[in-house]
Parts: C-alpha cells; sequence; structure tokens
C-alpha cells in the first residue's frame, strides 16, 4: 500500500512539474509576442502611433509607455530584461550614447539596407553612429524662417543676410524688433555657423569652435545680435513674436499652431543665405524614430520586425505629421497631396536639403554646455570671439578626454 501511495504522489508530482513547463512554455511564448515601447510623445502622436500599430493584433500586442526622463531611464535599465522596454521611440542624437553601452540591436537586423534607401538620405545619415544604422527614422523636424505678414510683406521677406540686417535696421524702433531669435543658445546659432563651414562638432567627435569658419560665423552674426533683445530665451523670443512685437524668427514649428490660433497671418520662407559664402543659414535638423534594444532584437526578432515594418508605412508618416507637424521621413509621402498642400512641412523639406542631423555622438552632450557658454561670452559678455573661441575648444577637449 505504501508504495502505492508513494508511486501515486511521484505520478502527481511529475504531472504537475508537467503542467507547469507547460504552463512556463505558454508564458514565454505570450511574452514574445508583447512588444513594449517607451517614449515622450504628445499625445496626438502616440493615438496615431497606437492606432497603427494596434493592427499586428493578436499576432503582435504593443504597449506604449510614456517616460518623461526616457534617456536618463535607458541609462539605468540598459538591457536588464526585467526593467527595460523592447524598443523606444525617441530622437536620434542619443543613439551613439546607447551604442557605445551596447545596448541597441541594428535597424539592419530586421530590415535590409536596400529597404531603407527610398528614405531621404537626411535621416539615414541621422540614424547611423559608426556605419551602423540604429533607428528606423519616421519623421523629422528642422527650424525655420517664420514672419508675420501684418508688418514683412511677401517682397521684403530677404533672401540674403544682409537683406535681412538691413531690415532689421529699418525696423527695430519702437518697441518692434525687426527679427529675433535665442541667439545665445547652440542649437539655434548652429545654423549660423554651418551657413560659414563651420561646426560646434563633426561626426568623428571633434570640436569645430576655434575653426577660422566657425569665428568668422560668430563675428559676423554678433552685428545682428546687437539689434535684438537681450534676453533670448525660448518664451522671450516667442512671445515678442507671438504677440506681433517681432516681425521674423526662426523657430520650430512647434510654434506655428499657436501663433496661428492667436490669429497671425503667418507666413514661412527659406531661409536667407549667407552673402559671405554663398550657403544658407543651415539649421540643424532631428529625426524622430523607433530604436531596437538589444535584449528584444535577440528574444523577439519577429515581433520587432512586424513593428519596424508597420512604422515604414508612408501613409502612417502622413498622420503623424498631420499630428505632430513635422515632416515624413520617406520621400513618397512627398507624392501626396496631403504633404505636398502642408506649407510648413514642404519649407521643412526645403531646409532639410541644407540641414544638418545633430550629431548623435556621446561628446555632444558635453558640446551642448560649452557651446552655449561660449555664445553668452560671446553675445553678452563682450569678450572677443577669438579669445573666447580658442578657450572655448580648450575646454570642450579637456571635458571629451574625460569621457574616454
Amino acid at each position: 500500500m505504501r508504495k502505492k501511495i508513494i508511486s501515486a504522489a511521484l505520478a502527481f508530482m511529475l504531472a504537475a512539474v508537467s503542467l507547469g513547463g507547460c504552463g512556463q512554455e505558454g508564458k514565454e511564448a505570450a511574452d514574445q509576442s508583447v512588444i513594449t515601447i517607451w517614449h515622450d510623445k504628445e499625445d496626438a502622436v502616440v493615438q496615431v502611433l497606437q492606432k497603427q500599430l494596434d493592427e499586428l493584433a493578436p499576432e503582435v500586442t504593443v504597449k506604449l509607455e510614456r517616460k518623461s526622463d526616457l534617456t536618463e531611464a535607458l541609462k539605468m535599465v540598459g538591457n536588464d530584461p526585467k526593467a527595460a522596454p523592447d524598443m523606444y521611440f525617441f530622437a536620434h542624437d542619443k543613439i551613439g550614447v546607447y551604442a557605445e553601452m551596447g545596448i541597441l540591436s541594428p535597424v539592419t537586423d530586421f530590415i535590409p539596407m536596400e529597404e531603407l534607401e527610398p528614405y531621404m538620405d537626411m535621416t539615414i545619415k541621422a540614424a547611423t553612429y559608426q556605419d551602423v544604422v540604429y533607428q528606423l527614422p519616421v519623421y523629422y523636424e528642422t527650424l525655420l524662417f517664420m514672419y508675420n505678414k501684418r508688418y514683412m510683406k511677401e517682397e521684403e521677406v530677404p533672401q540674403t543676410t544682409e537683406e535681412l540686417y538691413s531690415y532689421m535696421e529699418e525696423n527695430t524702433k519702437g518697441g518692434h524688433y525687426g527679427f529675433v531669435e535665442q541667439h545665445s543658445t547652440a542649437y539655434y546659432s548652429a545654423g549660423w555657423i554651418h551657413g560659414f563651414g563651420g561646426y560646434i562638432m563633426n561626426d568623428q567627435g571633434e570640436p569645430g569652435l576655434d575653426l577660422p569658419q566657425t569665428q568668422k560665423a560668430l563675428e559676423y552674426h554678433k552685428k545682428f545680435v546687437e539689434l535684438m533683445p537681450g534676453e533670448s530665451e525660448y518664451a522671450t523670443v516667442n512671445t515678442l513674436f507671438s504677440e506681433g512685437k517681432a516681425h521674423a524668427t526662426i523657430a520650430g514649428p512647434w510654434l506655428v499652431p499657436a501663433v496661428r490660433q492667436a490669429g497671425m497671418d503667418l507666413g514661412i520662407a527659406p531661409m536667407p543665405v549667407v552673402d559671405e559664402t554663398g550657403m544658407p543659414i543651415a539649421p540643424y535638423s532631428g529625426v524622430q524614430g523607433i530604436q531596437v534594444l538589444k535584449i528584444a532584437g535577440e528574444n523577439k526578432k519577429e515581433a520587432v520586425e512586424l513593428v519596424l515594418r508597420k512604422l515604414m508605412d508612408p501613409l502612417l508618416q502622413v498622420d503623424l505629421a498631420k499630428a505632430s507637424g513635422c515632416a515624413p521621413a520617406s520621400e513618397a509621402c512627398y507624392e501626396m497631396e496631403e504633404i505636398l498642400s502642408d506649407d510648413v512641412v514642404m519649407a521643412m523639406k526645403q531646409t532639410a536639403e541644407n540641414a544638418v542631423p545633430m550629431p548623435n555622438r556621446p561628446e555632444m552632450d558635453v558640446m551642448w554646455t560649452v557651446a552655449g557658454n561660449l555664445l553668452a561670452d560671446i553675445n553678452m559678455s563682450g569678450r572677443g570671439v577669438e579669445e573666447s573661441c580658442v578657450k572655448a575648444q580648450k575646454e570642450a577637449l579637456r571635458l571629451i578626454g574625460q569621457m574616454k
């Protein structure tokens, strides 16, 4: 009898183990069909993304999770299977940081390189770090030259920087400014530097703050700054333009809804060309898209590929452009009437032909601070350009050296 009881107990235990194993296998299969994507996007964008990605069900379930400090959160979780997402939707400029951490999978592990050819060259360049494509671009943004048609007539829109300066001289009076911008913020001043052939940092992670071209740009830009308010913060500049106290500005597409809602008859024009170089002011561009964490690339390859291919749909990119005010990454979208008739998107497309993707190297983290301090030195403290540039270059090299 005792033997029978023991035998029965063993049989029960084996059955339980077997059933538990089946349950575990079922759980693993279910986990492999669930994709978690971190993001920091506004609700309008998230709604478009979620609607499109829900079409993958029941094969794949996609969960979009908002992270207020996404960049730091990713640094903390890395590829921890218990805490990390499978993918994240974000700008391209942090790709180098995460690639150096070893937590990203190349997009080309899932999508052959030839299938990325329909994307704008600028967006693929932005998505590439050390010759590896780590992002699937979805849309991008650039700064735009905007003007208030109430004050600046179409025939007065400056084609060159000297025409802009002349307009500023004539119209900066009585509490009005001919033109304003965030002149001491590196993101905005970069366009002027690029217009002279200089750069804040190149593709190899080398700072260029003391280059002759950079110094010429900053010296030339000083006369424009003298005709702007000393306070050049985001709120001040945008308020002046929104309230009609500034006739023109260089700003991002995010400003467009607010000024139109305020009743402004808004005009958008190509960036003025620098007379001395024949090159236009060339701002940075930011490319938004999807990146894949290595742990998902290794364990959920089929589900990841389905998500990526869903986000390659040009019609989705059109819907996102409508929701975000930014421009689609796929060239095919620019054959569609919804995009061709959108003056903001088409202006960004034109600006993007000369725009420079924000550097995606880790070294850029220190360059924002150093370049900002340099601009404050030149534009606000009145220090000499050459002296300030040489000093800033040394500081940049010192800080970059500490990162290695």
